[in-house]
């Protein structure tokens, strides 16, 4: 069954999103209804949503603060004019003086589909009163993206596993300036690589990339001290312009995986993703979000990786600075 998102314009006032999600109806229902649920997943790639209060109910309202990879806040209100479990949802972001001055009405429906009625067809219509309103909300807010991106994170959120499995990740996103197709390369081609990756201060002295489901980007790391440090990727998954999907380690010249350098209690290996998306909000640019997962960690390792959060940031917001500053030469000329 196809699960592809589907996000067009309609007539000249709508916007019309559906996608089929694996997963029962009242399951889904409640992934729209639960206020700690949709914190996991309203929104583009690289939002957070926070919830200031919430009724889900004829008359009730929801309101909530969008936090943009940029740091830009977005505050929204709705207000709930159906609500029909576990079927229909209607409401009516209306705005205020302190929220986005974006107005319309969207209608969400889930029909059971699939075989035993396991999947759910989520429609989503968003009718907004003008054909300049959802112009605006088009070209100014990412209407479009934002929702193709978002239907794709309900879906990652219905799949995600337990809790607790996510309570160990390690999350950093960014919003970097420059288009996705640059973005992509930049962390794809060893040409690129050479002259960004790593902390400040360190350069990239050893390179080779094998961009392949199985393959290995093998790398040396030159210190400020001097001192050389490997790490390795092995690929599992590579979607192009989209995701990778790698167990990361540090290494040796030998390409043999090595305890960390300085922390015998850092866990072997870890389950990297990283995902690149258009950034659907104000300023434009592409987000880039790294998330790391110990594999099979022990209790050391787990407590290890745990106190290490606030280093990680460091460092990949070091990292991530050196991407900027390498790209924005280059995205001047793309």
């Amino acid at each position: 069954m196809a699960t592809e998102n589907s996000a067009v314009l309609a007539g000249d006032r709508e916007i019309l999103i559906t996608r089929v999600f694996r997963a029962p109806r009242e399951l889904v229902w409640r992934a729209w209804t639960d206020a700690d649920q949709l914190e996991n997943w309203w929104g583009p790639r690289g939002f957070t949503t926070r919830t200031q209060h919430m009724e889900v109910r004829a008359g009730g309202r929801w309101r909530y603060v969008m936090h943009g990879p940029d740091g830009r806040q977005y505050r929204n209100q709705v207000t709930y004019i159906e609500v029909t479990p576990p079927g229909r949802l209607r409401f009516q972001h209306d705005g205020g003086e302190d929220t986005e001055p974006v107005g319309h009405e969207m209608l969400a429906t889930f029909e059971s589909t699939g075989r035993d009625a396991q999947s759910t067809l989520v429609t989503l219509r968003l009718t907004f009163p003008t054909p300049e309103a959802r112009a605006q909300a088009v070209q100014h807010y990412g209407a479009l993206e934002g929702g193709r991106q978002t239907f794709e994170r309900l879906a990652e959120h219905l799949t995600s596993g337990s809790p607790a499995a996510a309570d160990r990740r390690f999350r950093y996103r960014r919003v970097l300036q420059a288009p996705l197709e640059l973005l992509w390369r930049a962390w794809t081609e060893p040409e690129h690589l050479r002259r960004w990756f790593g902390p400040k201060g360190f350069t990239m002295a050893e390179c080779a990339m094998d961009l392949r489901a199985g393959g290995t980007f093998h790398y040396g790391l030159r210190t400020p001290e001097g001192a050389l440090m490997w790490g390795k990727w092995v690929f599992r998954e590579i979607v192009a312009r989209e995701r990778l999907v790698f167990i990361s380690s540090f290494s040796d010249a030998a390409r043999a995986v090595t305890r960390h350098p300085g922390n015998a209690n850092w866990p072997l290996e870890m389950l990297s993703t990283v995902t690149f998306a258009k950034h659907a909000g104000i300023g434009g640019g592409s987000v880039v979000e790294v998330e790391w997962q110990p594999l099979q960690p022990t209790p050391a390792e787990r407590a290890a990786f745990a106190a290490g959060q606030s280093s990680m940031e460091q460092g990949w917001s070091g990292t991530c600075d050196q991407l900027q500053s390498y790209l924005a030469p280059l995205a001047e000329l793309a």
